[in-house]
């Protein structure tokens, strides 16, 4: 663990103390809002960001050394470990290095080099990429019937084998190719066989662009595109890499067997070298996308979340729809239910004059003050219902549009049947639409953090980290605000610093 604080603390330049004590609360389980609250004098007064970068920075470090420890054992277990691989596995700064190392040992399909291999055709290999003088009487003792080579060219093709099969394993080969393709690289996307009938990639359909230029929406589009078999994608250079690749490694034009050597890094490049590269380029270029997406899906919750509450307030909440009808419920000062009923005023019924008779009678007798309304289906309709009504009968109400995500999700959850159980699923997404105007935060609160909705291409990302930065997002953004401790729910107070849901439970059944 000291080498791993000493690594954080050279990585974000910060005093090793202060990493060390706050590395030391966070495996203690305390949380980021607590450390920064409440233990400023341990840390030094590291704020949330900071606190944030060490928290990631000790989660990767612990996936590094576990990485370490797995590779370290499956090439022991295959006897293959020497003194310098342990070192150099041991010392390596990032996965992508690890898996460099590991990749020779890797268990696979027998491939044409380890057939080779059994042949006896590895001294060959070794001659030819390091001998300046041609010797066809040494090539020619690798031909041998027994071992089914015929001939001096089959002997000279098993030896290209292991030789393409050593460059695409050559670590500094692969980095140079990774670094150059993500740099310099352009991303081609062409319309597959597939029919896309809404023509939803039509801008992709004969689309090419450098890596490096490419906006993170794009990348989501892209790969969206390709796992629903419409595009297909392909990354590429705008220059051939190859001959400084050879010349990397020392394959040069003045050894003897240089054209062999060309033609095994032509066939690694083509058939395994390229592939590999290209494979892990686009998890990269992927992940970095998504970790952008996941960054503006924090910052949009965040905002979401801070909006201010309009206070104690009579609301009436309406979910709008067409066959089915608007679901209308007014909740109280306090957040109870007060009233709730079914109204028809949009298509195909356009029922407006038994809806707006209810509605006019509910506002006025139970002096509702803010009508919300839901932004689904119907939302638009139901807003001229509203407007019209406001004005017919002189009203002494405003009406507003609401986001209605994760009202669904919300209505038929756990939190929701303990809090409504005597309402069905369209009465609770109701009342929650009404809520969020009156307490945002307090409402939101309930629903899962990846099931609001703030992002175009929120189902496309990694979940589980979408739903670690979402609850952190959360969590920072409760302890900013505060709470009323007299009234705030369960489902708020254990995102407070130092408690935890049997403390909140523990709460409220007190305060009841």
């Amino acid at each position: 663990m000291n080498e791993i604080v000493t690594d954080i603390a050279n990585s974000l330049a910060l005093p090793r103390w202060k990493v060390e004590n706050a590395v030391e609360l966070l495996e203690e389980g305390k949380t980021i809002p607590f450390i920064a609250r409440y233990r400023k004098e341990k840390t030094g007064e590291l704020n949330e960001i900071q606190l944030r970068e060490i928290s990631d920075a000790l989660e990767y470090a612990k996936k590094l050394r576990s990485r370490k420890e797995e590779v370290l054992r499956i090439i022991e277990e295959k006897g293959k470990l020497t003194d310098e691989l342990e070192a150099a596995i041991s010392n390596a700064k990032n996965l992508q290095l690890v898996e460099d190392l590991y990749l020779p040992f890797k268990s696979k399909k027998k491939t044409r080099a380890d057939k080779a291999r059994e042949k006896g055709l590895q001294p060959l290999a070794d001659f030819l990429k390091t001998s300046r003088i041609k010797d066809e009487t040494f090539v020619l003792t690798f031909v041998d019937a027994e071992k089914e080579i015929f001939q001096i060219e089959e002997a000279l093709e098993g030896a290209r084998d292991i030789l393409a099969e050593e460059f695409s394993q050559e670590i500094s080969v692969r980095e140079r190719l990774r670094n150059q393709l993500k740099a310099k690289g352009a991303i081609k996307s062409s319309n597959s066989d597939k029919q896309d009938e809404r023509e939803v990639y039509r801008d992709y359909y004969d689309f090419s662009q450098p890596i490096s230029r490419l906006a993170a929406h794009q990348i989501m589009a892209l790969f969206r595109g390709e796992r629903e078999e419409i595009l297909s994608l392909k990354l590429e250079l705008p220059f051939d890499i190859l001959p400084s690749l050879r010349d990397s490694i020392g394959w040069k034009d003045y050894l003897a067997y240089y054209e062999e050597l060309v033609e095994a890094s032509s066939d690694s490049y083509s058939r395994l070298l390229m592939p590999s590269i290209e494979r892990e380029v686009r998890n990269i270029i992927r992940e970095e996308a998504e970790g952008r997406a996941i960054h503006v899906f924090a910052r949009n919750l965040r905002d979401l979340f801070l909006q201010p509450p309009l206070g104690e307030k009579v609301v009436m909440g309406i979910d709008p729809g067409y066959r089915t009808g608007c679901k209308v419920a007014v909740i109280g000062k306090d957040g109870s239910l007060l009233y709730h009923d079914v109204i028809f005023p949009t298509p195909p019924q356009s029922d407006y004059i038994n809806s707006s008779m209810k509605v006019v009678q509910a506002i006025n007798t139970l002096e509702v003050e803010l009508i919300s309304i839901g932004n689904g289906t119907g939302s638009r309709e139901t807003e001229v219902f509203v407007s019209r009504l406001i004005k017919e009968h002189k009203l002494p109400v405003k009406y507003m549009i609401v986001t209605e995500s994760g009202a669904s999700v919300y209505s038929a959850s756990k939190v929701a049947i303990e809090e409504f159980p005597n309402e069905d699923v369209t009465t609770r997404g109701a009342i929650s639409i009404a809520r969020r105007v009156q307490d945002p935060l307090a409402e939101y609160v309930k629903i899962p953090p990846e099931a609001i909705g703030v992002g175009m291409y929120q189902h496309d990302v990694n979940q589980s980290e979408l739903k670690k930065t979402l609850d952190r997002e959360v969590e920072s953004v409760v302890n900013l605000v505060g709470v009323n401790l007299n009234t705030a729910s369960e489902h708020l107070l254990k995102y407070i610093s130092g408690l935890n849901s049997r403390a909140a439970l523990n709460i409220v059944k007190h305060r009841a």
